[in-house]
């Protein structure tokens, strides 16, 4: 056979395995991928809201972050990277330094501020509070606590405008201020009835902003 009529060798298909990270469990999974906009996300604030609203649903605990933070750690990707690096911000006690232990955390620092409550748990059973923060821009959280219901977190959800939160609330009572510890204090123990019951109902938002609570009541105390 001539040189011109002779068949170019052909060269082996050369197949990448790429790495499939650490398994993950169903809720695992469902939470991974409603953080799929985590890179596209500047504002400090939208990755929090993110990220706590992507676990509204589920039932956490130190396996499920585990299970997580092992899976990004294992699959570098934009999307797990971010995610590493809120998680390492937002959450508390050893998932935080798990995460903290793979990437930088997430900033700007978030620092607390100001506080505020209206006490209405006598003539109405419940008592609201208003605490600020600030990452670049200031925001507030704003809690309604129902004293009648044992003293859980009924509403809670997140605002930019403290001043218009504040005239507002201030509308429904006297509005006093009150210390961020005493003011976190409450919001703890809240918390702690709310999830000791957690077949009680509440607004949506109170799961939606769940992570942001925790992570400013343990910022409040140091």
């Amino acid at each position: 056979m001539s040189r011109k009529t002779q068949r170019p060798k052909q060269r082996p298909i050369i197949v990448v395995h790429r790495p499939l990270g650490t398994p993950l469990t169903p809720a695992q999974r469902r939470v991974v991928d409603r953080c799929r906009v985590l890179p596209q996300l500047l504002d400090p604030l939208e990755a929090e809201l993110t990220v706590s609203s992507a676990v509204a649903d589920v039932a956490t605990d130190e396996e499920f972050w585990a299970g997580i933070i092992e899976h990004a750690v294992s699959l570098p990707s934009r999307r797990n990277d971010q995610l590493l690096r809120v998680l390492a911000a937002m959450l508390t006690g050893r998932p935080r330094e798990w995460a903290a232990g793979a990437v930088v955390p997430m900033g700007p620092a978030l620092t607390v501020g100001e506080a505020w409550i209206c006490d209405r748990s006598l003539d109405a059973g419940y008592l609201a509070l208003i605490c600020a923060y600030r990452f670049s821009a200031e925001h507030a959280m704003v809690f309604l606590i129902d004293e009648l219901a044992g003293g859980i977190v009924r509403r809670a959800f997140v605002t930019r405008d403290v001043d218009v939160a504040r005239r507002r609330l201030a509308e429904q009572g006297p509005l006093n201020g009150i210390g961020a510890e005493a003011a976190h204090w409450l919001l703890a123990r809240s918390y702690e009835r709310l999830d000791r019951n957690p077949e009680l109902r509440v607004d949506a938002d109170v799961r939606r902003t769940r992570l942001l609570a925790g992570r400013r009541i343990a910022l409040a105390f140091g």
